[in-house]
């Protein structure tokens, strides 16, 4: 499982950036992040593209239907700085958003940005679609599969019914659809199709828009 003192070390992604609403393209250094944060009264422009390192603390995968929404809680994995070396989005701050379902497969959605201090805002950036399935036929183990694993309602409901491993309802399950609504996805079929998602490296955020930070 990650460990969060991950975040004292390891590449840092820094942004070239200008005051007022100017924007320069990102750069990606491996140099150890510095702990220190600049505060300026200005509008700092972090350029839409920008990617952001996220991890995900809670588990060491993500177990999803393809047609579940589910809340999810990422936590930036590195400091992004500008160019020169203002900590911008600070290691450790929070992006709180969803996994969605997209054409082949699964998606995060970030909504909001939460910084030191609980300073929140809006954001605009999501992940790659993660297309990774596994097929779960009826009467299946399901063990390897769940193993060290967050499910999704939708998924741990048809998966339980499909299988009746009643172990999957002590799992960390995510938000979404309980049993109730989900026990149609099982009715008459001898298999389910699940997205195996691992958050540290598919869920990579990348900017959809420019983010002003103040």
């Amino acid at each position: 499982m990650p460990k969060i003192e991950r975040w004292q070390s390891g590449a840092s992604v820094l942004i070239a950036l200008s005051m007022m609403g100017g924007v320069a393209a990102p750069i990606v250094a491996t140099a150890p992040a510095v702990a220190q944060t600049a505060y300026q009264n200005q509008t700092i422009v972090i350029p839409n593209g920008t990617s952001i390192p996220v991890l995900y603390d809670k588990a060491e995968k993500i177990v999803v239907s393809p047609k579940e929404s589910v809340p999810l809680t990422l936590i930036v994995a590195a400091n992004v700085k500008s160019r020169t070396g203002t900590i911008l989005i600070p290691a450790g701050s929070r992006i709180v958003g969803k996994l969605q379902p997209a054409e082949g497969g699964s998606q995060f959605i970030a909504e909001e940005l939460v910084r030191s201090q609980g300073r929140r805002q809006y954001i605009n950036a999501t992940s790659s679609v993660i297309t990774r399935s596994q097929e779960v036929r009826r009467g299946a183990n399901t063990s390897s599969i769940l193993k060290g694993a967050a499910i999704g309602g939708a998924a741990a409901a048809a998966l339980s019914g499909l299988t009746g491993d009643k172990k999957i309802s002590i799992l960390e399950v995510l938000g979404g659809a309980g049993a109730g609504a989900a026990g149609g996805l099982v009715l008459g079929r001898k298999k389910v199709d699940v997205v195996v998602i691992n958050p540290n490296t598919d869920l990579a955020l990348k900017l959809r828009s420019d983010l002003a930070l103040r």
